[in-house]
C-alpha cells in the first residue's frame, strides 16, 4: 500500500528538477474531457495540479458539472504538482496563453504578483452562482483578498492532524467516554499521552510518526505550534522581523523531544508504521482516504494544543483566475460558473479529507456523517498560516528556507537554540528580498488585506 502523502513528499522533494508534463508542461485528464462537446456554447479551459485519489473527486465534480451545464464545456488538464505548475502558470498568465480558470494554493497567491498574473474574481458573478462572503470562514476570506480585491475563491482547508489509533490507545486508557482521544493541553500532558500509549504498542513499532526528517512536514509542524505560542513573523508594514528566538526555541526543543525520549524512530516509514498498529502519526487530512480503505480502528483531530492555545496547521486550495488581457464575456462567466459549482459541491471533496471551504456543506447530515472528518473540522476556525508575503506558501521559497533548519534541530544536527538564531537570519534576508515575478519586497507588494 503506498505510503500517505508520499506522491506528495517525492514531488515536493524533486520540485526544482521536475520537468512539466507533456510537451506543452501538462497531460489532460480522462472522461472525454479531451473532446469539445459540439452542444455547448462556452468552452472554459481549467488547469489544476490534482492526483491521486484528489484527482479521481475533482473528475467526478467536474462530470457532474457538466451533466448540469451542457452548455459549457470544461477542458480540465492538470500538471505537476508544486513548483513545475507555479512555472508553468506564471509563463502562460505573462504571455497571455492562460487558461481561463486555475487552482492554487492560497498561501502563494501574494506572491503570484495579483493584478498582473492574476485577475480578480467578479464578486456579483459569484453571487449570481450562489457564492457569498459570508458562506466563508472570515479569516479565510481575508486571505484571498488583496490590495481590497478578491484574487482567490477557496475550495477547502487542508490541515496537518494527529491521527489516533482507537485501539492501541483503547488499551492505554486515552480514549475518553466518546470513544476519542482524551484532550491534552500542555507539552507534560503530550509526553504522558505518549508514554502511556508505548508502553501497550507492538514492540518494534515507533509510537508517533513526525516526518522527521521532512523539511515541508517539519516545517508545517512548527508553524503549528510557534503560531500557539502567539508568535509573530513581521509587523504589519512587512518591514521588521518580528520573529522570536525564545518561543521558536521552544517549540524546536519540543520536537526535538519526540527523538531524544525515543518516541520516533528517524526514518522510519510513517504511514506503513501507523496501519500496523504505531498509535500515533501526524500527517495531513489528505491521508484519511489511505488509512480509512485499511480499515483501521482510528481517529483524527487537530494537532494537540500543548502550548495552550488551539492552532494547528493549513493551507487552502483555492480557485484563481490567470491573468488574460481580453478577459471577460461567455468565457469568463463560464469559469465563474465553474468554481461556483464545485465548491458549493464540495461533498466529493471532503470524501479525500479535506474540509470543504463553503461552511454551509458542514452543516449538512451527509457531512456530519463522514468519519473522521466530523472530528476535525473545527481546524478552521484556529488555521496556523504562514504569513502573507511573496515568499510563503506551499513549497515555497520560506519553506524551503526554514525547513531544512527545522529539521537539523529535530534530527539532532543542530542545537533548537541555535536553529532558532539561523531562522531569524534567514526570515530577514527574506523580507528584504525582492520578488522575482514583479520586483518587489514584502513591504512593496500591498500584501495588507
Amino acid at each position: 500500500m503506498e505510503r500517505p502523502g508520499l506522491t506528495r513528499r517525492h514531488l515536493l522533494a524533486t520540485a526544482g528538477g521536475l520537468a512539466v508534463a507533456g510537451s506543452f508542461g501538462f497531460a489532460a485528464l480522462g472522461t472525454g474531457a479531451d473532446a469539445l462537446a459540439s452542444s455547448a456554447d462556452t468552452r472554459v479551459r481549467y488547469w489544476n495540479l490534482f492526483s491521486g485519489g484528489d484527482g479521481a473527486n475533482m473528475i467526478a465534480m467536474l462530470d457532474a458539472f457538466r451533466k448540469a451545464n451542457p452548455t459549457i464545456d470544461v477542458k480540465d488538464s492538470t500538471l505537476q504538482w508544486g513548483n513545475p505548475f507555479y512555472t508553468k502558470l506564471a509563463m502562460a498568465a505573462a504571455g497571455n496563453r492562460a487558461p481561463d480558470l486555475g487552482v492554487m494554493h492560497l498561501g502563494r497567491v501574494t506572491g503570484f504578483s495579483p493584478g498582473r498574473l492574476l485577475d480578480p474574481w467578479d464578486a456579483d458573478l459569484l453571487a449570481k452562482y450562489g457564492v457569498r462572503e459570508q458562506d466563508f470562514n472570515p479569516a479565510l476570506w481575508k486571505r484571498a483578498v488583496i490590495d481590497g480585491k478578491l484574487y482567490a475563491l477557496p475550495l477547502d482547508i487542508h490541515v496537518q492532524l494527529c491521527f489516533y489509533r482507537k485501539d492501541v490507545l483503547r488499551k492505554a486508557d486515552l480514549l475518553g467516554d466518546d470513544g476519542r482521544m482524551i484532550p491534552v493541553t500542555s507539552t507534560d500532558e503530550w509526553f504522558d499521552v505518549l508514554k502511556k500509549a508505548k508502553a501497550v504498542q507492538k514492540k518494534g513499532l515507533q509510537t508517533i510518526g513526525l516526518w522527521t526528517n521532512d523539511q515541508n512536514f517539519q516545517w508545517w509542524f512548527f508553524v503549528a505550534f510557534y503560531t500557539q505560542l502567539g508568535g509573530r513573523w513581521f509587523n504589519d508594514a512587512d518591514t521588521e522581523v518580528l520573529f522570536d528566538t525564545d518561543k521558536a526555541t521552544q517549540v524546536l526543543e519540543f520536537l526535538r523531544k519526540h527523538v531524544t525520549d525515543g518516541y520516533v524512530i528517524p526514518g522510519a516509514p510513517t504511514g506503513e508504521q501507523f496501519i500496523n498498529g504505531a498509535p500515533f502519526t501526524w500527517e495531513g487530512n489528505w491521508s484519511v482516504p489511505v488509512f480509512s480503505g485499511a480499515e483501521l480502528d482510528y481517529g483524527a483531530t487537530p494537532l494537540p494544543p500543548v502550548f495552550g492555545k488551539q492552532a494547528t496547521h493549513a493551507e487552502s486550495h483555492a480557485f484563481v483566475l490567470p491573468h488574460q488581457s481580453g478577459r471577460g464575456g461567455a468565457t469568463n462567466e463560464g469559469a465563474h460558473r465553474l468554481a461556483a459549482y464545485v465548491v458549493k459541491h464540495a461533498l466529493q471533496w471532503a470524501a479525500g479529507g479535506h474540509i470543504p471551504a463553503y461552511t454551509p456543506t458542514l452543516s449538512t447530515a451527509a457531512y456530519k456523517k463522514l468519519t473522521p472528518q466530523n472530528e476535525y473540522a473545527s481546524a478552521m476556525d484556529h488555521q496556523a498560516t504562514e504569513p502573507k508575503v511573496w515568499f510563503a506558501g506551499s513549497t515555497g521559497v520560506l519553506a524551503q528556507d526554514l525547513g531544512p533548519v527545522v529539521v537539523s534541530s529535530t534530527m539532532g544536527s543542530a542545537k533548537p537554540a541555535s536553529a532558532a538564531q539561523t531562522m531569524k537570519k534567514h526570515l530577514t534576508k527574506l523580507l528584504a528580498s525582492k520578488n522575482p515575478m514583479d520586483g518587489r519586497t514584502a513591504a512593496q507588494g500591498g500584501a495588507v488585506a
